[in-house]
Protein backbone atom coordinates (compact mmCIF):
# COMPACT_ATOMS: atom_id res chain seq x y z
CA UNK A 1 0.00 0.00 0.00
CA UNK A 2 0.96 3.31 -0.88
CA UNK A 3 2.04 5.65 1.76
CA UNK A 4 -0.21 8.85 1.79
CA UNK A 5 1.63 12.27 2.05
CA UNK A 6 -0.37 14.57 4.42
CA UNK A 7 0.25 18.21 4.99
CA UNK A 8 1.38 17.67 8.23
CA UNK A 9 3.88 14.55 7.06
CA UNK A 10 5.23 16.76 4.02
CA UNK A 11 5.72 19.53 6.53
CA UNK A 12 7.32 17.78 8.86
CA UNK A 13 9.46 16.26 6.35
CA UNK A 14 10.33 20.05 5.08
CA UNK A 15 11.53 21.13 8.32
CA UNK A 16 13.71 17.76 9.03
CA UNK A 17 15.44 18.60 5.42
CA UNK A 18 15.79 22.03 6.56
CA UNK A 19 17.08 20.51 9.72
CA UNK A 20 19.86 18.70 7.76
CA UNK A 21 18.87 15.21 8.99
CA UNK A 22 19.51 12.36 7.08
CA UNK A 23 17.05 10.74 4.58
CA UNK A 24 17.51 7.63 6.14
CA UNK A 25 16.66 9.27 10.13
CA UNK A 26 13.82 11.53 8.05
CA UNK A 27 12.56 8.33 6.69
CA UNK A 28 12.77 6.83 10.52
CA UNK A 29 11.00 9.79 12.23
CA UNK A 30 8.21 9.47 9.11
CA UNK A 31 8.15 5.95 9.41
CA UNK A 32 8.41 5.73 5.28
CA UNK A 33 11.46 4.39 3.27
CA UNK A 34 14.59 6.45 3.04
CA UNK A 35 13.66 6.65 -1.02
CA UNK A 36 10.35 7.66 -0.28
CA UNK A 37 12.16 10.94 1.83
CA UNK A 38 14.19 11.54 -1.56
CA UNK A 39 11.98 10.92 -4.18
CA UNK A 40 9.21 13.40 -2.44
CA UNK A 41 11.89 16.25 -1.60
CA UNK A 42 13.24 15.82 -5.30
CA UNK A 43 9.15 15.95 -6.35
CA UNK A 44 8.70 19.30 -3.74
CA UNK A 45 11.48 20.68 -4.98
CA UNK A 46 13.62 20.89 -1.98
CA UNK A 47 17.27 21.94 -2.37
CA UNK A 48 19.49 19.25 -3.60
CA UNK A 49 21.94 18.18 -0.91
CA UNK A 50 25.69 16.65 -1.87
CA UNK A 51 26.07 12.95 -1.56
CA UNK A 52 27.92 11.91 1.59
CA UNK A 53 29.55 9.06 -0.41
CA UNK A 54 31.03 11.50 -2.94
CA UNK A 55 31.66 14.06 -0.51
CA UNK A 56 34.01 11.52 1.07
CA UNK A 57 35.62 10.37 -2.20
CA UNK A 58 37.10 13.99 -3.16
CA UNK A 59 38.12 14.90 0.62
CA UNK A 60 41.68 16.58 0.53
CA UNK A 61 44.41 15.04 2.85
CA UNK A 62 45.69 16.73 5.22
CA UNK A 63 48.59 19.26 4.16
CA UNK A 64 50.94 17.15 6.73
CA UNK A 65 50.23 14.03 4.79
CA UNK A 66 52.99 12.51 2.86
CA UNK A 67 52.56 12.45 -0.91
CA UNK A 68 51.17 9.23 -2.38
CA UNK A 69 53.43 7.89 -5.13
CA UNK A 70 51.98 7.63 -8.31
CA UNK A 71 51.74 4.37 -10.10
CA UNK A 72 54.42 3.60 -12.49
CA UNK A 73 54.14 1.28 -15.59
CA UNK A 74 56.76 -1.44 -15.11
CA UNK A 75 59.15 -1.41 -18.27
CA UNK A 76 59.20 -4.81 -19.94
CA UNK A 77 62.70 -6.84 -18.14
CA UNK A 78 64.53 -8.86 -20.79
CA UNK A 79 65.25 -12.17 -20.49
CA UNK A 80 68.94 -13.02 -18.89
CA UNK A 81 71.27 -13.74 -21.48
CA UNK A 82 72.85 -17.23 -21.07
CA UNK A 83 76.73 -17.53 -20.66
CA UNK A 84 78.82 -19.51 -23.86
CA UNK A 85 79.98 -22.60 -21.96
CA UNK A 86 83.56 -22.63 -21.38
CA UNK A 87 84.90 -25.38 -23.97
CA UNK A 88 85.91 -28.49 -22.74
CA UNK A 89 89.67 -28.64 -22.33
CA UNK A 90 91.02 -30.77 -24.82
CA UNK A 91 93.30 -33.68 -23.63
CA UNK A 92 96.57 -33.93 -25.01
CA UNK A 93 97.02 -36.21 -27.81
CA UNK A 94 98.84 -39.82 -27.03
CA UNK A 95 102.65 -39.69 -27.62
CA UNK A 96 104.02 -40.87 -30.77
CA UNK A 97 105.23 -43.99 -31.10
CA UNK A 98 109.23 -44.52 -30.73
Amino acid sequence: MAMEWTEETIARLRDLWQQGLSTAEIGRQLSVTKNAVVGKAHRLGLKPRPSPIRRAAKATPPADAAPQATPVAAEPVAAPKKEAAAPAPVAAPPPAPE
